[in-house]
C-alpha cells in the first residue's frame, strides 16, 4: 500500500505549481493532503477530483485557512470529519478514511509560530489529541495518520536544532509530546523505521536560500499504530519539484 503525504499551502496554489500533473504516476492508493486553504465550492475543476480516486474535503469554517482533503483508490467504508473538538474540527484538522480495520487518516496540527496565541491553540490541541491517540490505540484497528505535525522530534529532525530549542516546533514541551506518542502510547515513526539518514527534512523556510542549502526541519510525519510497526517498506522525499514550502512524503506499506 503506497500513501502520500503533503502539506500542500493552498491546495489551488500546488495544483498551479503542477501538482495534479505529477499526481497519477505515483501509483498512490492513498494521497493525504492538509493546508487545502479553500472552500470546497472553489475547487469546481476536474483536477481537485483526480481521476480514478474518491475525494473528501473537510474545509476551516474560516475561508482560506487550514483544510484537509483525503483522495483514495479504494472506495472508505466510512468517512470521519473531526475528531470531537468544537475548536479543532472548526478548523477542518482530522478526516479518517475507513477501509476495513485499517484507517488512514489526514492530519494537520497548529503552528504556533505566529505568536503566543497560536501557541496556546497548539498546546490545547496537544492536550485535547493525546487522550484521543490513546483511545485509538485502545481499538480493534490499525492506523496510519499522515500530515503535518508541526513539530520536530530530534535533534536528526531539522538542521539548526541548538539555535531553535526555543522556538515553536521544537520547544521541550512539544517534542516531550511526541515522546509520549512514540513511548507511552507506542505509536511507530514510520519513516524512521526505514530511513535513519540525518537531513531527511520535509519542510524549508523561504527565507536565506534554505531549500538550496537544505536547512529544513522534517515535521511531515506517517505515525502508524502499534500493529503496524515493522509494516513499513520504503520511504521516500520527493523535491524534485516544488508544490510547497513543504515536500511530499510517499511510504510504502506491507499489510
Amino acid at each position: 500500500m503506497r500513501i502520500i503525504t503533503l502539506n500542500c499551502n493552498g491546495v489551488r496554489s500546488a495544483a498551479g505549481k503542477g501538482l495534479f500533473q505529477w499526481l497519477p504516476a505515483q501509483s498512490a492508493d492513498v494521497v493525504c493532503l492538509q493546508e487545502t486553504k479553500a472552500q470546497e465550492h472553489q475547487l469546481g475543476d476536474v483536477c481537485f477530483r483526480p481521476a480514478g480516486y474518491h475525494c473528501r474535503y473537510f474545509d476551516a469554517v474560516r475561508p482560506g485557512y487550514s483544510g484537509i482533503a483525503i483522495y483514495s483508490r479504494q472506495k472508505p467504508d466510512r468517512v470521519i470529519a473531526g475528531f470531537g473538538v468544537k475548536e479543532f474540527d472548526r478548523e477542518g484538522r482530522y478526516l479518517e478514511f475507513q477501509f476495513g480495520r485499517l484507517s488512514v487518516v489526514s492530519l494537520y496540527l497548529p503552528s504556533g509560530s505566529a505568536g503566543p496565541e497560536r501557541q496556546a491553540s497548539k498546546y490545547r490541541f496537544l492536550d485535547a489529541f493525546l487522550p484521543y491517540l490513546r483511545k485509538l490505540g485502545r481499538r480493534d484497528r490499525d492506523y496510519v495518520l499522515c500530515g503535518d505535525v508541526n513539530i520536530a522530534h530530534r535533534e536528526i529532525d531539522l538542521k539548526n536544532w541548538k539555535s531553535n530549542q526555543r522556538n515553536s516546533g521544537f520547544l521541550p514541551e512539544e517534542r516531550a509530546w511526541l515522546d509520549r506518542v512514540f513511548g507511552e502510547l507506542k505509536w511507530v515513526d514510520s519513516f524512521r523505521e526505514v530511513d535513519r539518514r540525518p537531513e531527511q527534512y520535509t519542510w524549508w523556510s523561504n527565507r536565506g536560500q534554505a531549500r538550496a542549502k537544505n536547512v529544513g526541519w522534517r515535521i511531515d510525519y506517517q505515525i502508524a499504530s502499534r500493529r503496524l510497526a515493522g509494516k513499513a517498506r520504503a520511504a521516500s522525499i520527493y523535491r524534485d519539484t516544488w508544490f510547497s514550502d513543504h515536500a511530499p512524503l510517499t511510504m510504502d506499506y506491507e499489510l
